[in-house]
């Protein structure tokens, strides 16, 4: 049986982003002398203590837009970006202060004429995680099929190797919410249906890290902004924490995309965990915390209508 985890999975990943955001660009050895052990505020941004990125506003606006069409909309979710990164929607200051460099073209593309689903870049270099670091809500839709996720990634990230690591993420947290397994055989039942579903595409190699098991030892692990190096840093975490506290300031400092390393983190160890796993008074600290749960009900309830 589904059970829904809209809650443990999207508080998760506000907390992980909220805890990366007063340290991003912060190398790993500065970290590992003054390490993140409670929710700061100031920093890389001098933004107050609790405050989210660009990873749970889009997160969120993916969220209401759903809500609000009762289903995916594409054109949509792109005009929740646009007023987003253009009005500060989503943000807890109305103030959008940070946002990838791709992610911002294809919300741009988008507003000057682009299809939505067309309107992200599809090059080489266009595989930041700013897909990855939103995608968690189509999780929780029970039935979701591998299309949509592509279609959903390519609003702003439409290479094919960002599209295969958003379904690879949604795969992980359906197992999480469905199946009562250890973090690795989560994994490695997600890993076999990525391999399966995209067999013979030459973007799995990039992928063989993750499917080999082979992340291990932090030195080889880089949190860096590219989809592959965050995603490759999030199965690191989780593999070698046993709870959500440690798992996402593990990830938070990694150092560099503390942000979005830990928001994704932060949303796979919510659901694996559960709600009351995460520190209260983390979430005491956020501002419009409640804002946000109560979106979250809305959209369970979205996604039971949905079964």
């Amino acid at each position: 049986m589904h059970i829904m985890k809209v809650k443990d999975g999207i508080i998760g990943l506000v907390i992980g982003d909220a805890l990366g955001v007063p340290v991003e660009f912060n190398p790993r050895e500065d970290l590992k002398i003054d390490p993140v052990t409670d929710m700061e505020g100031y920093g890389t941004y001098n933004m107050p203590p609790g405050t989210w990125s660009d990873d749970s506003s889009m997160t969120i606006a993916t969220m209401s837009s759903i809500v609000n069409k009762n289903g995916i909309n594409y054109d949509d979710i792109m005009e929740e970006f646009l007023k987003w990164i253009e009005q500060g929607k989503y943000t807890q200051y109305n103030n959008t202060f940070d946002y990838g460099v791709t992610t911002s073209h294809g919300i741009y593309n988008y507003k000057h004429g682009a299809e939505a689903i067309y309107a992200g870049g599809d090059g080489e270099r266009d595989n930041g995680n700013g897909s990855l670091m939103r995608i968690l809500p189509l999780a929780f839709i029970p039935d979701i099929d591998y299309k949509t996720i592509e279609n959903i990634s390519g609003l702003t990230h439409r290479h094919m190797r960002s599209k295969i690591s958003c379904t690879l993420y949604i795969e992980i947290a359906k197992s999480m919410l469905n199946n009562n397994l250890s973090i690795d055989e989560h994994i490695t039942l997600a890993c076999n249906k990525i391999k399966e579903h995209y067999e013979g595409n030459d973007e799995l190699e990039h992928f063989s890290r993750i499917f080999n098991d082979e992340l291990n030892d932090e030195d080889s692990i880089s949190s860096s902004g590219y989809v592959i190096s965050t995603f490759e840093s999030v199965i690191y975490c989780l593999k070698n924490t046993d709870n959500f506290r440690d798992a996402v300031l593990k990830a938070v400092n990694l150092g560099n995309d503390t942000d979005t390393v830990g928001a994704i983190c932060g949303g796979l160890a919510g659901i694996y965990y559960g709600f009351d796993s995460i520190p209260i008074d983390w979430i005491d600290k956020i501002p419009k915390i409640n804002e946000v749960v109560e979106l979250c009900e809305k959209y369970e309830a979205y996604c039971d209508g949905c079964l």
